[in-house]
């Protein structure tokens, strides 16, 4: 079985070479190509019918150091079965479980590109462009920008007033009443409930911290250690209440301040 890898990180690809050697031994990596623009140039010019290294298989990264991989769909048409490969969670990529392509979530496990292999065995020869179609039109929603909330209208001094994000340094919760702390100190209340406000605001600038608190990235200015493996955060302005970041969330509070 020939394999077109579609990487644009050396490691990852080697990586994924490896793992595919040790659950694949008879399969062969034909090449790898690290751009939406090389990848076209590669499948414009190797797909034709008996040539020693067409593809059956292509296992393609979603993002490349050019582009999202399905301008490669745009550019060309994509002949072999395509298993995409993402760091991207299961939220983000849900559209996948209901079309006949497969992904795998990076780092790639052996026992799933194993399952990924077998599933593209089951289903060679049924394979339609339309599901295809489908799956691209599902990206494409999926990864395109999401319009956060940029500001709030709220009631302030029996006047309203329009607050940006970029000021507001934390939401809280104080005797069941949603709040927002703008880094001037100013407290206002908000009719969202934490949920409604965790969707609305852009992940990179607000980390929910348990069910009281979203804060902002700017707002954190100590990091503390925690009894039971926990953190607690040091907040500007300074919180009347404890901000502990549950083990839960430990791992996912680390990555997004090393954002």
């Amino acid at each position: 079985m020939n394999i077109l890898l579609v990487e644009d990180e050396d490691i990852a690809a080697k990586k994924l070479t490896k793992t595919l050697a040790a659950v694949e031994p008879d399969a062969t990596v034909v090449a790898v190509t690290t751009s939406v623009r090389e990848t076209v140039a590669w499948l414009q010019a190797h797909q034709a019918a008996g040539q020693p290294d067409t593809p059956d298989l292509i296992l393609m990264d979603i993002e490349l150091s050019d582009g999202q991989s399905f301008r490669i769909f745009e550019q060309t048409g994509v002949k072999p079965p395509v298993i995409f490969t993402t760091s991207y969670d299961e939220y983000a990529i849900r559209a996948f479980k209901v079309n006949s392509v497969d992904y795998l979530l990076k780092p790639v496990q052996k026992d799933e590109l194993r399952a990924a292999l077998d599933k593209f065995g089951r289903q060679q020869g049924s394979r339609s462009e339309v599901s295809v179609n489908n799956l691209l039109d599902e990206l494409r929603k999926q990864l395109a920008p999401k319009d956060y909330r940029k500001r709030f209208l709220v009631q302030y001094a029996a006047k309203l007033l329009s607050v940006d994000t970029h000021q507001i340094a934390y939401f809280f919760t104080d005797n069941r009443m949603n709040q927002i702390r703008t880094f001037d100190g100013r407290k206002m209340l908000v009719d969202y409930s934490m949920d409604e406000l965790e969707q609305m605001l852009d992940p990179a600038q607000f980390f929910r911290v348990g069910r009281s608190f979203l804060v902002s990235a700017t707002s954190v200015d100590q990091i503390q250690t925690y009894f039971g493996n926990r953190l607690a955060l040091k907040l500007k302005p300074d919180s009347d209440k404890d901000v502990v970041v549950s083990r839960e969330k430990l791992t996912s509070f680390k990555e997004w301040m090393g954002r």
